[in-house]
């Protein structure tokens, strides 16, 4: 394991031991509930947007480290972006994390979510990395609603 490996490590061990804005967000303009049945992984997610920005993101959920994870280090970097904003760094993630591990792939657009580029090494663990994202984009979409990835 090369010294990016570790560092990418340690930060989604230490999201995972300390979530950054962790708990629910009352009230909420918008929220959304994500489940995967065949890991057990639910999250919720909690914003709130106004004019097109989002003002304060938050969730809660129980799952393995890799979507703890995420959802954090996600809910980190949204605050402050409009929604066009949001649904580029959604694709650009979600790109990343469906590509082939042998295919070049761009992670400056990802900033800090870079972290979770070496999981399309592992595609069982892809929807784990893209639990909160999906959630987070079905609250945008219908506002109160919940996800069920199989």
């Amino acid at each position: 394991m090369d010294e990016f490996d570790l560092l990418y490590q340690e930060v989604i061990l230490d999201h995972n031991k300390n979530p950054r804005n962790f708990g629910v967000l009352d009230p909420a303009t918008h929220k959304a509930i994500g489940h995967n049945p065949l890991c057990g992984d639910h999250i919720e997610i909690y914003l709130n947007v106004e004019d097109n920005v989002i003002k304060d993101v938050r969730f809660k959920g129980v799952g393995c480290a890799i979507s703890k994870a995420s959802a954090s280090i996600m809910t980190t970097v949204l605050k402050g972006k409009t929604l066009d904003e949001v649904k580029e760094l959604f694709e650009n993630y979600h790109k990343v994390l469906t590509s082939k591990p042998d295919e070049p792939v761009d992670t400056e657009k990802l900033g800090k979510l870079a972290v979770f580029a070496g999981v399309r090494e592992f595609p069982v663990r892809v929807k784990c990395a893209t639990l909160a994202w999906h959630t987070l984009m079905e609250a945008l979409e219908k506002k109160d609603s919940v996800l069920k990835v199989d």
